[in-house]
């Protein structure tokens, strides 16, 4: 896939976080969410390439209209519209828009809701054991990064299943952000680096594992995962995919495969990696980054729009 498509994508992740925004702390957490949906259904259809939504929010996902030429990338789509929807409903910070794109099949279609995950950047890259105790993987961290492990900080949702997990790592010594939504965003901050997040553990969504694995598999990060079960209907549905062992380490690279992966964000709200959008007489700012894993490329893109000027999608 040699064309950028990233670029162009982030203004389907600009023009979510723009609908979903008007709606921060009026505790309507499915008003925003849809905003953000019909914004991204409208913005795809501008785009030209043959997309197939797989993961998070399928159904905003329309190929292009039109004859396809030789040139048009077919191309499978990880989308979450608006990552949040609780933290903007309620003023809170850590919601973004987000999506990744790469060839078919590339990235895994997870086949239960959760997964445990731990997530660092580049300069912790294969350093990390989920199998391991939060210790011993806060000890290779900080070796990797030449510091101690005092110096790390590690985000957790604030969740009671995490109460054991919390606890380890208090007494290792690592420093803990806890947040009540958002394991996504911490991630990418992992991703982008020097963004007050060392390490991401615990249990969150598995959608939100994949999109944020895609944008550590463009910058050289690392993540690794275990499926967790809740009840029979989800070890069923891993038996089904041919999961037979629950514990089964899931890689980087089962996650998202190969190099043509690309990746968008843009801040709802404000968070440590992504401003959130800040309206402004006539129009407003939006704070967006976007990554290529062919080229190792982030690029950090902040953009005023103006509402007496339209874009046209078309």
């Amino acid at each position: 896939m040699e064309r950028n498509l990233a670029l162009e994508l982030v203004r389907v992740t600009e023009a979510a976080a723009l609908a979903s925004a008007r709606w921060m702390g009026k505790g309507e957490a499915a008003a925003a969410d849809h905003a953000a949906r019909d914004a991204v259904t409208l913005v795809m259809r501008s785009i030209k390439m043959a997309a197939r939504g797989v993961i998070g929010d399928v159904e905003t996902v329309t190929a292009r209209r039109g004859a396809r030429t030789s040139d048009t990338p077919e191309v499978d789509v990880a989308i979450d519209a608006l990552q949040s929807t609780e933290s903007v409903a309620y003023g809170r910070n850590y919601a973004i828009s987000t999506l990744a794109v790469a060839v078919r099949d590339a990235f895994l279609v997870p086949p239960v809701p959760y997964m445990n995950k731990i997530a660092v950047g580049p300069d912790a890259a294969g350093c990390i054991n989920i199998k391991a105790s939060p210790l011993e993987n806060l000890v290779n961290i900080a070796d990797a990064r030449r510091c101690y492990v005092e110096d790390l900080t590690v985000c957790i949702l604030d969740r009671e299943r995490h109460r054991a997990l919390i606890d380890e790592v208090r007494a290792a010594g690592a420093r803990i952000l806890l947040v009540p939504d958002g394991d996504l965003t911490a991630m990418l901050a992992t991703a982008a680096g020097g963004r007050g997040v060392d390490v991401v553990m615990g249990i969150g969504g598995s959608s939100e594992g994949v999109l944020a694995a895609a944008a550590l598999h463009c910058v050289g990060g690392d993540m690794q995962a275990q499926f967790h079960v809740r009840g029979d209907e989800d070890a069923e549905a891993l038996r089904a995919a041919g999961y037979a062992r629950r514990d089964r380490v899931i890689k980087i690279s089962d996650l998202v495969s190969g190099e043509g992966t690309m990746f968008a964000a843009t801040g709802v709200t404000n968070s440590d990696v992504l401003e959130g959008v800040q309206f402004v007489p006539g129009g407003a700012i939006t704070h967006s980054v976007v990554m290529r894993s062919k080229s190792g490329t982030v690029r950090h893109i902040t953009a005023h729009h103006r509402f007496d000027r339209k874009p046209v999608y078309k």
